[in-house]
């Protein structure tokens, strides 16, 4: 039997609402798209076409991996982070919008030296950037990238404990040119800058790391419990585990007057601010809000 690509499209985002999914029509063009390999500005012009037999069956088997939970982006095996194409897989945190806001204000602050268009530093030359925990290196890269086309030399390095998340991170700096603008380092937070750069101190540290408390792991969506990389979500009992631990080493590895900027969860403010605080390190922390008004971006200056 064969049908047109509006019915199988149709037939397809049915199934997929019916299990939960909550962008059903978008996830069915997109894999319809990805599966016959055309842009999906092109998709409209598709649905009159029809589909043969072995098309429909390949078609269905990834709307059966998209009801079942897996990830739209592991599927297709992208996604996009600010305006960059970076490849993901199994083992390797997804980027999300989210981190885009953290992203966006640490160019700002580089560039400008404002946050939010209020001025936190004195412009600086150039800047050391620490990526700590990378993934997929969607943050150290596209400030590596971006950087220069705002006019500021950035020289930035990403570490990562995960082999599976440093190959994909390289990879995905080759498909972003910019291999030769991030150096990645393996180990866990600041371990691998021990040694002849254990001296080395960062004008940028920056981080989204694991914030979510262990309990609340169970209660996540399907396609992130059951698919996203543990290491990557669990935070430890309160979430914030990490956060002390990158507290902890500060002195040894950001300059004076250097920045820190953490991604957080939108109940964590005082939390985190309160472990910086603690410190004592820091004459300027403070917290802005993502496009949802959540709270998701702690910025502090030594």
């Amino acid at each position: 039997m064969s049908l047109t690509v509006k019915q199988i499209t149709d037939i397809a985002t049915k199934q997929l609402e019916s299990c939960g999914i909550s962008d059903a029509r978008r996830d069915s063009d997109t894999l319809y798209c990805y599966m016959v390999g055309i842009p999906e500005s092109k998709m409209f012009t598709e649905y009159q076409y029809t589909l043969q037999e072995v098309l429909c069956d390949k078609y269905f088997d990834l709307i059966d991996r998209r009801a079942s939970g897996e990830p739209l982006q592991y599927i297709v095996g992208s996604t996009e982070f600010m305006g960059l194409p970076f490849k993901v897989a199994p083992g390797v945190l997804i980027p999300r919008q989210d981190t885009e806001t953290l992203v966006e204000d640490a160019l700002e602050v580089m560039e400008r030296g404002t946050l939010r268009r209020d001025p936190v530093i004195d412009l600086k030359k150039s800047w050391d950037v620490l990526d700590l925990g990378t993934g997929s290196g969607a943050i150290a890269i596209s400030i590596a990238k971006i950087a220069p086309e705002v006019g500021v030399k950035a020289s930035v390095t990403a570490s990562d404990i995960s082999k599976d998340a440093l190959k994909i991170a390289r990879e995905n700096a080759r498909l972003n040119g910019a291999e030769k603008m991030v150096k990645f380092v393996e180990g866990d937070l600041f371990a691998p800058l021990g040694g002849v750069l254990g001296t080395k101190k960062f004008d940028m540290i920056i981080s989204n790391p694991p914030y979510i408390p262990t309990e609340v792991i169970d209660t996540l969506q399907v396609e992130v419990k059951d698919h996203e990389p543990m290491m990557a979500l669990d935070g430890g009992e309160d979430g914030l585990d990490i956060y002390r631990r990158i507290a902890e080493a500060l002195p040894k590895h950001l300059k004076k007057d250097g920045v820190l900027m953490l991604e957080i969860g939108h109940d964590q403010r005082e939390a985190v601010t309160g472990i910086l605080k603690e410190t004592e390190l820091f004459f300027d922390i403070r917290c802005h809000q993502d496009l949802a008004r959540k709270d998701r971006v702690i910025f502090a200056v030594r």
